[in-house]
């Protein structure tokens, strides 16, 4: 057939009779052609069409080599011969400038919202999964039936291979042989002429049972390598008939020069002695493929818990982008020499500069650096890896699309490469009949539109993975180093300026000799000087100022063990510098980071800044995070435990974070902390129940009631949380069950892992404080506070109730727990005695607190002075509980400065001073708010808020010495 001109506007003949592979298939394998059943193959059907050679007298080796050939051929039919409307990949479908982002808004040029639609990702021939399934399925029921095959005859020379004395396994169990799939096996996308590269894995060492005679025996060691060589010969080396698979061990730990088969142990310790930082991403995509009985009895997931660890390290882990621009480099300068003198092998859509392998590491990027704190990114297939990537916000969602289409493409332009002669190539053919008939069987009228669009797809590829490098597109300087930092503290603090500030200098001079920089090694001790140089440079350029510079050396000094902190903030420039602001507005900060030093990747975005916290998505996000790790056996309790305090961790510090800029007032501020913890509360509360042993339903008839700073959405940063457990359920043995409850959910909240704690907890609130029940009846909740029978609540817990809110527990608990609030707050009351009860109060709070020189006149404290903050609270309390009988709107839990606004409109404050108290109330909290962050003092010279304390002096007076408001009672 021939196809030299480029016009193919009628092709005389099915497009799959052009392949010269599939022209010798059918030559020699005509009656053959039939044994395989109609439609996709897949893998019940190839055992079919195996069994069925076999039946025809060939033998196992023979039967599958044939097999393949068959399913070959049907895949190039399938995808050849049955074009759906013509693809047109346009230009204006790619996204003009999509950057790759690690976190959302970082860097590059955010790719269009609003772009076109995405093309379909399979629009000629059949879908690419159904290729790349069928090879996989080929390629899976090869192995096991090898690996089955092969048993027998060792089984005869040398008996089974025994497990030992392994603890836990029976007598006699047989060691069993693992093959793990890597690369695109691993991830069911193997291509059609690929080889696949194989590691093969033993359970156990020991030795095996010999034969009747005793005689045979040889270590297990000995027997699975035996064994390797017999499965290549049944599926790898070439006979009349071809090959099943080319296959490449060369992923194996120690490469050409380890051993064929490893012991599982040997493997772990190999993860943990030598294992290099590449040998992660190759890891990445493993799995088990062989032998099917493992699988489907779960043996072989014991695999996960030696892989799992070392591929997804438990921080956020920038080294590995160091191993990647070496790996990359290494790819093209190979790609490169073997070009040299060959200008067209240029054209290798997978491994040249955009092709599928930039797609492959761009993804692989994101999950190794990540995914081990957010398991939902763990997934090997790389088209699902994209959208999980894009849904976490790490990438834009056009971009991955972008992404998505050219991974189809260009794996589709890899198929019909290698169906023209079944060769292991990816560069396209030089022959114009050859081009011409690949861009016809991608649905294009000619081969200019064909390779245009390949260019596109290629360029967007390169530009997103030159932006996630951070190098630049033209790619001209691929690999080449940053100018080099220096080497040594010495060599750097001779090379700084006369006049640079000195504070810093003294500082650095101090790590000359400490055993912590001195034991870096080589790698880290170059990033750390290149971090301080940039930080150098940034002072002398008043980016920013020297006692920040001086904070970034004392927060990182503790860290630099862990080389990955080093390795993030010399890869993200953005982050170093959002920190160093960070560090230098207030020291409660830097506190902060030192117990929780992950969390600074989260400066990487932009958009951080200018949001709010969601908790929906917070906790739909933390929900993703448990599902994947169910899928992967780890959802064990603390690992549970962990993901709520990195969770709550990264959340409470992006609060921080906009605080600091001055993104958010101090009552933002305390709405996003109340809601962050009660989103914490309901994720824990529907864990914690799940996983406990004595529950009795499915859905706790439980409810947490909110008090103090909580209650009033006045959280602040590392307070503690008052809140009060009930529950309303019937069955006998509710009591018992809903008090271990109680403790386990304590104990989740409060325990120290290696991630931190979340709160501390205090109960003392509850009906008869700290001698009361931990969970109480909601029945005798209500009668407690509502003063029925002889056991009832004091004044100063119905004050504590007029802040008291329910924030977990069904709507039907809410309802009746609004009601019981509303009739305590709202009770007919002797006003006179309630006014003397709450001064009397009032005076005890402030004799618990002394405030040394506030008797002279020098110190005023804005919570506990005469005029301060609680002065204001206890107004507040007093008139809601006075007044809440005639004034229905002071009933509703809205805030100290809502309700002082509202008594003045409601005519029970005089014209002008509830605002003013608000005002004023709002100046307190400011105070208070920034003299913690700079973990200060919160007592001032009076003068300096002398205006705030006459007006809260004034409304203090008003109600409490006045009588105003009895009037109106």
């Amino acid at each position: 057939m021939s196809m030299a001109s480029n016009d193919l506007s009628a092709p005389p003949l099915a497009a799959s009779d052009y392949s010269r592979f599939v022209q010798r298939i059918r030559r020699r394998y005509a009656d053959e052609l039939a044994l395989l059943p109609p439609g996709a193959p897949e893998r019940a059907g190839m055992q079919i069409t195996f069994d069925a050679l076999q039946a025809r007298g060939l033998d196992t080796g023979a039967a599958l080599r044939v097999l393949r050939q068959l399913v070959m051929e049907r895949l190039v039919v399938l995808d050849c011969d049955h074009p759906a409307p013509s693809l047109v990949a346009s230009r204006t479908a790619l996204p003009p400038g999509g950057a790759l982002r690690l976190r959302p808004g970082e860097a590059g040029s955010a790719a269009p919202a609003d772009g076109n639609p995405a093309l379909p990702l399979s629009a000629t021939g059949c879908p690419l999964a159904v290729v790349t399934r069928a090879m996989t399925e080929l390629a899976e029921l090869a192995l096991d039936i090898a690996i089955c095959e092969s048993r027998k005859p060792l089984d005869a020379l040398h008996g089974a291979p025994q497990a030992g004395d392994t603890a836990g396994m029976p007598a006699g169990q047989r060691a069993q042989l693992w093959v793990i799939g890597m690369g695109k096996l691993g991830a069911r996308e193997l291509n059609v002429s690929s080889d696949i590269d194989l590691i093969y894995v033993y359970d156990h060492d020991g030795e095996t049972a010999g034969r009747a005679d005793g005689r045979g025996v040889i270590s297990n060691h000995e027997y699975f390598a035996q064994q390797v060589k017999a499965i290549y010969n049944l599926i790898g080396e070439s006979t009349e008939h071809g090959f099943v698979f080319r296959v490449d061990l060369a992923l194996r730990p120690n490469g050409s020069s380890g051993p064929a088969a490893v012991s599982l142990g040997a493997l772990e310790e190999y993860f943990q002695v030598q294992g290099r930082e590449w040998e992660r991403f190759a890891w990445l995509k493993s799995r088990v493929v062989a032998p099917l009985e493992c699988i489907r009895n779960g043996s072989a997931q014991a695999m996960r818990g030696s892989v799992l660890p070392f591929v997804f390290r438990r921080y956020l882990d920038y080294n590995v982008f160091d191993a990647l621009r070496i790996l990359h480099r290494q790819i093209r300068e190979h790609a490169a020499k073997r070009a040299a003198g060959h200008p067209e092998r240029a054209n290798d859509v997978k491994m040249s500069r955009g092709g599928i392998r930039e797609i492959e590491f761009t993804v692989q990027l994101l999950q190794v650096v990540r995914g081990g704190q957010f398991p939902e990114l763990r997934t090997r297939p790389t088209v699902d890896a994209l959208q999980r990537v894009a849904s976490a916000g790490l990438m834009a969602q056009a971009t991955a699309e972008a992404l998505m289409r050219a991974y189809d493409f260009l794996r589709r332009v890899e198929h019909r490469i290698q169906y023209l002669d079944d060769q292991q190539t990816h560069v396209l053919p030089t022959r114009d009949d050859d081009l011409a008939w690949i861009a016809q069987t991608l649905g294009y009228s000619s081969c200019c539109p064909f390779l245009s669009d390949l260019d596109t797809h290629r360029e967007l590829v390169a530009q997103e993975f030159d932006t996630l490098l951070g190098q630049k597109s033209d790619c001209k300087g691929c690999g080449k180093s940053n100018p080099a930092a220096p080497q040594n503290l010495d060599e750097l603090l001779e090379k700084l300026p006369e006049n640079w500030p000195a504070n810093f200098r003294a500082r650095l001079e101090l790590w000359r000799e400490h055993p912590r920089v001195l034991g870096l090694r080589d790698d880290a001790k170059t990033r750390l000087m290149r971090l301080v140089q940039r930080t150098a440079q940034w002072l002398l350029e008043d980016k920013v100022d020297q006692e920040a510079a001086v904070r970034l050396v004392d927060w990182i000094e503790p860290l630099l063990r862990r080389e990955s902190y080093l390795a993030l903030l010399v890869e993200r420039p953005a982050v170093h510098e959002r920190l160093l602001r960070l560090l230098g507005a207030a020291k409660w900060p830097a506190r902060y980071l030192l117990q929780h030093p992950g969390v600074i990747d989260e400066l990487a975005s932009d958009a951080m800044l200018h949001e709010r916290f969601d908790a929906a998505a917070f906790m739909q996000e933390l929900q993703q995070r448990l599902a994947a790790l169910r899928r992967t056996g780890e959802d064990d309790e603390e690992s549970c435990l962990n993901l709520l305090r990195r969770a709550h961790h990264a959340e409470l510090f992006r609060t921080l974070a906009r605080d600091v800029e001055g993104q958010l007032t101090v009552e933002q501020v305390a709405d996003d902390l109340s809601a962050l913890a009660e989103a914490v509360l309901k994720v824990t509360t529907d864990w914690c129940w799940q996983r406990l042993k004595n529950r009795h339903r499915e859905t706790p008839q439980f409810a947490i009631i909110a008090y103090g700073k909580l209650g009033g959405k006045e959280l602040g940063y590392g307070s503690d949380l008052d809140i009060v457990f009930v529950y309303d359920d019937e069955d006998e043995r509710a009591s018992e069950v809903y008090a271990a409850f109680v403790r386990k959910l304590i104990n989740w909240l409060t325990i120290k892992t290696g991630e931190g704690d979340l709160f501390e907890i205090d109960t003392a609130l509850r009906p008869n404080g700290n001698s009361g029940l931990l969970v109480t009846r909601f029945e005798a909740y209500a009668n407690y506070q509502q003063q029925r029978g002889s056991n009832t609540a004091w004044t100063w817990e119905h004050q504590a109730i007029t802040r008291a809110r329910f924030v977990q527990g069904s709507d039907s608990l809410r309802q009746r727990f609004d009601t019981v609030r509303l009739a305590v707050i709202s009770a007919a009351r002797d006003i006179p005695a309630l006014s003397s009860e709450i001064v009397a109060m009032r005076g005890k709070v402030r004799a618990a607190h002394p405030i040394k020189g506030e008797k002279t006149g020098e110190k005023f404290d804005v919570k506990h002075s005469h005029g301060g903050m609680v002065d204001a609270e206890f107004v507040v309390q007093f008139l809601v509980l006075s007044q809440s009988r005639s004034h229905p709107e002071l009933a509703d839990n809205v805030g100290n400065i809502a309700l002082m606004q509202r008594a003045e409109a409601a005519g029970l404050l005089p014209a002008g001073q509830g605002q003013a108290a608000a005002r004023a109330y709002r100046t307190l909290r400011r105070v208070q708010h920034q003299a913690r962050l700079n973990e200060e003092p919160t007592q001032v010279a009076p003068s300096a808020l002398q205006a705030e304390r006459d007006a809260i002096l004034a409304v203090w007076r008003t109600v409490f010495e006045a009588g105003a408001p009895h009037a109106g009672a």
